[in-house]
């Protein structure tokens, strides 16, 4: 399968602190592809180098045959990679779809003059920002929140919300940082029913960083292991908890 990912020899140090550790993965194309570890693991740290927020200390990440590792974090996106955080990064005062409409901005912008003016362009372009958020959240099944302030819903509502406002920006990579966190059982159900549906229609890939090991072991068509900023097994689910590496490190030994 073709590889739309590939980190190489990725190493971050912040002062004597090494959070990643020479650390490689290759991300086949159209996978949902899982990053997991405990806290400190690196994870977060990989997934802010892949989307420009931290330049690494060496080695590359290539997507797609271009090399991230120099580019701001604007010019990741526009290549094609959107992502989501840990913590919910959404604008309190605005509803559902507004929130949404911010994420399709970065991809139709409309000049401050235009939209002053309100000019024919500047209003084809914010209609079809709406309709590009509309059309998300019905993918993500959120059309009966549109109109209701994001503050209001609970955290898995607005987990997925996080997530349209990424998918409206067309991504050919999404990656998804913990996007089970805080969640209930049923919350995780729907939120891995959503990502399936979504992996089965638009063939998106998507990498994802996550503690909730049922949701990645049901979830995720490959996974690599993190410890202590070095990859410590990479493979299918099966093959991953299968792994004595693994086992020892994180299952206690034994199954």
């Amino acid at each position: 399968m073709k590889t739309v990912l590939s980190v190489s020899d990725l190493t971050m140090r912040f002062g004597g602190v090494v959070a990643l550790d020479s650390f490689s993965m290759d991300v086949p194309e159209g996978s949902i592809f899982g990053l997991i570890g405990p806290n400190g693991a690196g994870k977060t740290t990989c997934f802010n180098c892949i989307s420009g927020l931290y330049r690494p200390t060496r080695g590359s990440v290539r997507f797609g045959g271009t090399d991230l590792t120099r580019l701001p974090r604007h010019g990741v996106a526009r290549l094609g990679v959107s992502r989501t955080f840990q913590n919910v990064a959404l604008y309190s005062s605005l509803t559902v779809r507004e929130n949404v409409m911010v994420g399709a901005h970065a991809r139709l912008p409309v000049s401050l003059l235009g939209s002053a003016l309100a000019s024919r362009a500047s209003r084809a372009t914010e209609a079809e920002i709406e309709q590009s958020a509309d059309e998300a959240l019905a993918a993500l099944r959120l059309s009966s929140y549109a109109d209701r302030g994001v503050a209001e819903l609970p955290i898995g509502i607005q987990h997925r919300v996080e997530i349209a406002r990424a998918l409206v920006t067309r991504p050919k990579l999404l990656l998804l940082d913990e996007p089970a966190a805080g969640l209930t059982a049923g919350e995780v159900d729907a939120l891995r029913d959503v990502l399936i549906r979504l992996h089965d229609e638009l063939k998106l890939t998507t990498l994802i960083v996550e503690h909730n090991m049922r949701f990645v072991m049901k979830t995720c068509t490959d996974i690599a292991v993190l410890s202590f900023g070095r990859k410590l097994s990479q493979g299918t689910p099966q093959a991953v908890a299968n792994d004595p590496a693994v086992i020892e490190a994180y299952l206690g030994g034994a199954q």
